[in-house]
């Protein structure tokens, strides 16, 4: 699978106008590899050339991982002292010929201390955004990524459920994180997970990004949850939102609105759709009920090995939707300083619809 995986880069590769992409820990290198590196201060950097043994410079440490790999490559290593490592770095260009073309990195993932290294092994290279031709390569997920994805959701599910039972009116944000974490451990999520649960209640849970915090959870908040779990290198990301004793009737009105939008949402997903129609059909919900300036973000966004990758769900991205994209749908109502509401599922598109790979309940609920 990850030889098919490299042939499918070079092959993109060759119609890029690159010359090699230089890949540093992350999804990518790991998806292309089946081997995992830690981002950390001794620098890692994988070059990959078509019709060419991928190079890698890492350091000594580090060598007995190069027996991992499912193909052939050509090391450089390095020992600890930092003024020798752009020599392994100039070594690797020069095997490759590398000094002198373009040589593509990832924007959001090759951190400064790998490209000066990269840099200083070929001067004279250009370094141009490989965005589109890496993110091609992860877009389109086979069997067995859904089946860690599937995975994934029912930990991520199943630990929620046994973290619901533990809430009590009176506890703090932060310890029903806690509880969360634990309860994702124990159902089978990596220790990595995507990112740290969002939990977040009353006037904080109109905030969508907000962290949790020591204020107590009362009767009356709308509780949102924000979590996920990691299961063989792929991800789930989820969103329910709860009602804490008994709310507002606004509150239970808002939460409605959500759900339908978010219905209208997964129903709009098929291959062939643009992604902006995705986050029309959930937007138009919200908009015609009167609470359109309260919806702030995206629809939805791509999930795989990241939390955060192509496609994404945006009004203006007529990017079409391909069997095998996975990604959210998440739309939410926010009133500031009051409540806010969101509910999200994960679907994966199939030859014919969508795949919801969610299905705990989406009706408001009574906790605490």
């Amino acid at each position: 699978m990850t030889q098919s995986r490299l042939d499918k880069l070079n092959a993109s590769l060759l119609n890029s106008g690159l010359s090699a992409v230089a890949l540093n820990p992350g999804p990518t290198l790991t998806y292309l590899t089946g081997v995992a590196f830690h981002l950390m201060e001794r620098p890692v950097v994988l070059l990959v050339s078509p019709d060419k043994d991928p190079v890698l410079v890492l350091p000594e440490l580090e060598l007995p991982k190069v027996d991992l790999f499912p193909y052939k490559i050509k090391a450089f290593a390095y020992g600890e002292n930092p003024s020798e490592w752009d020599d392994a770095f100039r070594k690797a260009a020069q095997s490759l010929g590398l000094d002198g073309k373009r040589i593509g990195v990832e924007p959001r993932q090759m951190r400064l201390l790998e490209f000066r290294h990269v840099k200083a092994g070929a001067p004279e290279a250009d370094f141009p955004d490989a965005t589109d031709v890496l993110s091609g390569l992860r877009l389109r997920k086979d069997k067995a990524e859904v089946d860690a994805m599937r995975t994934a959701v029912k930990i991520a599910q199943d630990a929620l459920e046994a973290t619901i039972l533990q809430m009590k009116i009176g506890m703090t944000e932060k310890e029903l994180a806690s509880e969360l974490v634990m309860q994702l451990l124990k159902h089978g999520s990596e220790s990595e997970m995507p990112f740290a649960p969002i939990v977040s209640a009353g006037p904080n849970s109109a905030n969508p990004h907000a962290s949790p915090t020591q204020r107590k959870i009362q009767a009356g908040d709308l509780l949102v949850v924000d979590w996920g779990a990691a299961y063989d290198g792929y991800i789930s990301d989820l969103t329910r939102t709860f009602a804490v004793g008994e709310v507002d009737e606004e509150y239970k009105k808002i939460h409605k609105i959500v759900q339908d939008s978010n219905a209208a949402g997964r129903a709009a997903a098929k291959p062939g759709v643009p992604c902006a129609n995705v986050d029309i059909a959930a937007r138009d919900v919200i908009e015609n009920a009167g609470y359109g300036k309260y919806f702030t973000h995206r629809t939805g966004h791509g999930i795989g090995m990241e939390g955060h990758e192509a496609p994404y769900m945006r009004g203006d991205n007529m990017q079409l939707l391909e069997p095998g994209m996975a990604f959210t749908v998440e739309p939410g109502i926010y009133l500031t300083g009051r409540n806010g509401v969101r509910i999200e599922d994960n679907l994966v598109i199939t030859n014919d619809g969508a795949d919801c790979l969610s299905d705990m309940p989406r009706e408001i609920r009574v906790v605490g």
